[in-house]
C-alpha cells in the first residue's frame, strides 16, 4: 500500500514480543488504529550493530520469523525497511568471495580499496583530517586475502560494516536487486541509512558530496518510482541539509523537533518551537525519539549555542537516570552528537510533560514517527544498559507481550494512543493542509491545523511552563489536561 498520513511505529522485530508474529499480535490486541505504518528496524541476518551490519538482504533472520510474517504486517500497515546503502557485513557473499579470490572475484570492485583509491603519494595527513569521520583515525580496515596478501578497505562505521563502492557495476546491480526484493516483500518506503557517507571523492570531506549524492538518490528513486515505493534519506546534520533533500521531492526526517521540544518544556518558553513549526516542511516524518538517542547537532541554529548547552545540561539534571557517562567509552558509545535516554526519562518520567511533548509532535507538520519505547512511555532501562555496556541500550528495552498488556493500562499511554487514533483519521492533519502558529507571551503557543478543503480545523492551545493545554476539533474542546473538559474522541 502507498505511504499513508498515519502515525508510524518504529520498532525492532523482537522488541514488542519475541518476533514479528508476536509483534503483530501485540499491535492488533493492544495498539489498534493508533498506528498506521511500521518502520521495522533491520530484520535481516546481521553480524553487528543490532541489525545494521546486514549480511544477506534476501532472508529474514530466522529468530524473527520469515517473509510471510513480514508480508502479513503489510496487509494492515504501510511498511518501511532499512537499506544500508553505504556498507555491508564482512560475512556477506560479496566480502567472502572477494577475500577468497581477490582480483579474480566478481566483487573485486565492490568495496573501496584504500590503496587504489588514492593517487601515488597520498593520502597525506591533511587528506585524512579532511574526511568526515566517525572514528579518531583513518576510516580503514585491513583485509587478508586467501593468498596471504593484504590491503585496506574503507570502513566508516563498526568493524563489521565495510563500505560499498556504489559506483561499481557489481554494486549497482546489488543495489537494484536489493531494492526490488524489498518492494516485492512489502516495503512501501525504504530508509536509506548512512547514505550521506556513500560517495567518496578525493579533495572532499566524503560526506554528502554534491552533485554525486543527488545522482545516487535519483538512481534509487528511478528504480522505486515505477513500483510506487518511496525513499526516506536518513541524515543527522544541520537542518539546512534535510531542507535541500526535501526540496528535491524526498521525504525527510524532522530531527530538530526533539531538542527544541525539550528546550520548550524545560524553559517554559515557546518562541523557538513556534519558529521551527513555521519553518518545517510538510513532507516529512517527525520524531522525538529513535533507536539511537536524542540528537543534538540537528537543532543547531534553530536553538542558539547557549540554548543547546542549557537543554543538554537540563537533560542531565532533570532527566530520570540520564547520565553523561552513558554516552562515554565506558558504555561503548562515543557518539557525542546524541544523548542516551528515553524521551520519557528525559522529561523526568513526568506524564504531564511527556503527553504535551507528544501533542506538539502530533500538531507539527508531517507524519509522526513514534519509537516503540516512546509509544509505551518507557523509562530508561538501566538493567539492560549495565548488562550490555552499550549506551544506546538504555532506550532499547525488550517488552514481552505481558508487559505491553500492563503498560497500555497506564493513563499516559491510554491518552497517547487515543490522541494518535484521532489524529490519524481527522482531515485537519492533511499533509498539504494549512498550519498557523502564534505565541501569546513567552509561555503560550497556539497551533492551528486546517484541512486542505478548509472544512476541518484542529487547534492546540498550550502553556509550556505549567504544561496545561486544550485541543479543539471544529471549535469543540475534545481534549485537555483537565479531565472534566475532555470529550471522548
Amino acid at each position: 500500500m502507498p505511504v499513508q498520513n498515519k502515525a508510524m511505529l518504529i520498532t525492532y522485530a523482537d522488541s514488542m514480543g519475541r518476533n514479528i508474529k508476536e509483534l503483530q499480535e501485540v499491535l492488533t490486541t493492544y495498539i489498534g488504529d493508533a498506528i498506521g505504518g511500521i518502520h521495522l528496524l533491520p530484520f535481516f541476518p546481521s553480524t553487528g550493530d543490532r541489525g545494521f551490519a546486514p549480511s544477506d538482504y534476501t532472508r529474514v533472520d530466522s529468530a524473527f520469523g520469515d517473509w510471510r510474517d513480514v508480508q502479513a504486517l503489510g496487509k494492515k500497515y504501510y511498511l518501511m525497511f532499512d537499506f544500508m546503502i553505504n556498507h555491508i557485513s564482512r560475512e556477506s557473499v560479496m566480502y567472502q568471495d572477494f577475500k577468497a579470490k581477490k582480483d579474480a572475484s566478481v566483487y573485486r570492485d565492490f568495496f573501496i580499496r584504500w590503496e587504489k583509491f588514492w593517487p601515488q603519494g597520498r593520502p597525506t595527513q591533511a587528506d585524512i583530517d579532511l574526511i568526515y569521520k566517525r572514528k579518531d583515525r583513518a576510516p580503514i580496515q585491513e583485509i587478508t586475502f586467501a593468498d596471504g596478501s593484504q590491503e585496506h578497505l574503507w570502513n566508516t562505521f563498526g568493524d563489521e560494516q565495510i563500505d560499498i563502492n556504489v559506483n561499481a557495476d557489481s554494486a549497482k546491480k546489488f543495489i537494484k536487486e536489493t531494492l526490488l526484493e524489498m518492494v516485492h516483500h512489502g516495503a512501501d518506503l525504504i530508509r536509506l541509512d548512512a547514505f550521506a557517507y556513500a560517495i567518496k571523492k578525493i579533495d572532499t570531506n566524503d560526506f554528502f558530496v554534491a552533485p554525486e549524492i543527488w545522482q545516487l538518490l535519483d538512481s534509487v528513486r528511478d528504480i522505486l518510482t515505477p513500483l510506487q515505493a518511496e525513499i526516506l534519506p536518513e541524515i543527522h546534520e544541520h537542518y539546512t541539509i534535510p531542507a535541500k533533500i526535501n526540496a528535491h521531492g524526498y521525504f525527510t526526517y524532522d530531527f530538530v523537533l526533539p531538542l527544541v521540544t525539550l528546550y520548550t518544556l524545560y524553559s517554559g518558553k515557546t518562541a523557538q518551537l513556534a519558529k521551527w513549526l513555521k519553518m518545517s516542511p510538510k513532507r516529512q516524518f517527525t520524531t522525538l525519539d529513535t533507536h539511537d538517542g536524542i540528537g543534538v547537532v540537528d537543532a543547531r541554529d534553530i536553538l542558539t549555542d547557549d540554548e543547546i548547552a542549557y537543554t543538554s545540561s537540563e537533560l542531565y539534571k532533570v532527566g530520570a537516570n540520564v547520565k553523561k557517562t552513558y554516552s562515554s567509552a565506558v558504555y561503548n558509545n562515543l557518539d557525542i552528537y546524541q544523548i542516551n535516554s528515553t524521551y520519557y526519562s528525559a522529561l523526568g518520567n513526568d506524564d504531564k510533560a511527556y503527553l504535551l511533548a507528544r501533542i506538539f509532535q502530533i500538531f507539527a507538520p508531517g507524519i509522526p514517527q513514534i519509537y516503540y519505547v516512546g509509544l509505551l512511555a518507557g523509562a530508561n532501562d538501566l538493567d539492560l544498559l549495565e548488562r550490555t555496556k552499550e549506551g544506546r541500550n538504555i532506550n532499547r528495552h525488550y517488552y514481552s507481550q505481558d508487559e505491553v498488556a500492563k503498560e497500555v493500562q497506564r493513563p499516559v499511554v491510554k491518552k497517547l494512543l487515543e490522541l494518535l487514533s484521532w489524529r490519524n483519521q481527522f482531515a485537519a492533519f492533511d499533509l498539504d493542509g494549512e498550519i498557523t502558529v502564534q505565541t501569546e507571551g513567552e509561555q503560550t503557543i497556539r497551533v492551528k491545523r486546517t484541512s486542505t478543503d478548509g472544512r476541518d480545523t484542529a487547534i492546540l492551545q498550550a502553556n509550556a511552563a505549567d504544561k496545561t493545554f486544550t485541543i479543539k476539533a471544529n471549535d469543540q474542546i475534545i481534549f485537555s489536561d483537565d479531565e472534566a473538559d475532555k470529550v471522548r474522541l
